[in-house]
């Protein structure tokens, strides 16, 4: 169910990245609401999915797996660039936290 909860978090934390680019410095009241909600919904399932994590783990999961999620989805929905540069540091990440989770042993 941990798993599960991170997911959740995750998706949330890609939804305040987009809220929050959206509402300008929070000049964009709909934007800012939604930025704060979905902060709070991605803080709620992190710290659901951290009793069963170490949270050093689980954090660096969260903020990993999200910045990957909003780098893909900025250049699927948005038309942001998807060097080989940027590539290569998705496989870093995704091999960071591969690493991270196969020493913490959860």
């Amino acid at each position: 169910m941990h798993w599960l909860y991170l997911a959740i978090a995750v998706v949330f934390e890609i939804a305040v990245a987009i809220s929050a680019g959206k509402a300008q410095g929070f000049k964009h009241r709909g934007w800012t609401a939604a930025t704060l909600v979905t902060g709070g919904l991605g803080t709620y399932f992190l710290s659901r999915a951290l009793l069963a994590f170490d949270v050093g783990v689980g954090y660096a999961l969260w903020t990993s797996l999200a910045g990957v999620g909003i780098t893909l989805l900025g250049a699927l929905l948005f038309g942001q660039k998807l060097t080989w540069h940027k590539a290569i540091g998705i496989a870093l990440v995704i091999g960071g936290v591969v690493g991270l989770q196969l020493s913490s042993g959860s």
